[in-house]
């Protein structure tokens, strides 16, 4: 019978006693994020919130009293959807890189201060929304940023466009608008008559023709789009083409909305034709929505490639 020496037993007994090693810097590894971290993140981003309170209320008052600025009430909606359609990266996100967070914080703050003092309101703007995702990426670091970029990016849109370049970017629109609902309502043997972006249908004037394509419509078109490009897994090149046909998309939205409005203004009382104006403004939204999955199935259907990858892995 063979025997163990004293000393290789006395190691092995030692070792079962001993258990499991001490780590002394275990506390100090890096993990995944945790619940804690997203309590932390909701906080720090509330101080940012309340550190720049008098832009934010700013934003929330011309989002509120201006309906060229509503789209801004889209712009959490967006973000949050695509947080959720990237649901299952968080599982490989560190809260690593939080330095880069208290950069980006500490330029929105520069931001803030130099538009608040030198009377830039779109700058003043941008400074009050980069402190708060500064404030939020110094707690969930850069993998935050990284692999939710698309969430981050639509914030831009909270940032109300000054007049001037609001009126830039509508005017053509609004005269394209009127060129394609006149073409349109000729089609069908209408009598109508186009001066600027207003028409003339059946010797009434129809002045509502800004009203269906400002920028309150356009941008909620681009948000549409730029939720649907990003929130399905397409090839960047369908999305390049979904984003860029977006302000066609606008067009077209505000012509099905423009004609029968126009011809019910012409030939039936102007209540109904402003009643039909408010209805065919709450469905723009849902039928931009349907004209995309149009263009994706039209895609499909010619056999381009449009899918990628699965967003959510």
């Amino acid at each position: 019978m063979s025997t163990a020496s004293p000393n290789l037993l006395s190691y092995a007994s030692a070792s079962v006693k001993r258990g499991p090693r001490f780590h002394p810097l275990r506390r100090l590894r890096i993990e995944r994020w945790t619940y804690s971290h997203a309590a932390m993140a909701v906080l720090m981003g509330a101080l940012g919130v309340g550190a720049t309170l008098e832009a934010w209320k700013d934003i929330y008052g011309l989002a509120t009293k201006d309906s060229e600025y509503s789209h801004i009430f889209l712009v959490p909606i967006v973000s949050l959807w695509m947080i959720f359609s990237r649901r299952m990266r968080i599982r490989h996100c560190k809260p690593i890189g939080t330095l880069f967070g208290v950069l980006i914080a500490a330029l929105g703050w520069g931001l803030y201060t130099y538009g608040y003092y030198n009377g830039y309101q779109t700058i003043w703007h941008c400074g009050a929304v980069v402190v708060v995702i500064g404030c939020i990426l110094s707690v969930l670091g850069k993998h935050a940023l990284f692999r939710f970029f698309p969430a981050i990016v639509v914030l831009v849109f909270l940032i109300p466009v000054p007049p001037h370049h609001r009126l830039t970017i509508a005017q053509p629109m609004q005269v394209w608008t009127a060129e394609v609902s006149e073409a349109v309502l000729t089609l069908f043997g209408v009598q109508v008559q186009r001066s600027g972006s207003n028409l003339l249908v059946n010797n009434v004037p129809v002045l509502i023709i800004e009203a269906c394509n400002g920028l309150r419509g356009v941008f909620s078109l681009i948000l549409v789009s730029y939720a649907f490009s990003f929130g399905l897994p397409l090839r960047n090149s369908v999305r390049f083409i979904v984003l860029l046909a977006s302000p066609v998309s606008a067009i077209l939205c505000n012509v099905i909305r423009v004609v029968p409005t126009a011809y019910i203004y012409g030939y039936a009382s102007s209540q109904t034709g402003y009643y039909l104006h408010e209805v065919l403004g709450w469905l723009m939204l849902p039928i931009s929505f349907m004209i995309l999955l149009g263009v994706i199935r039209l895609l499909r259907w010619a056999m381009v490639p449009v899918m990628k990858y699965s967003l959510a892995a």
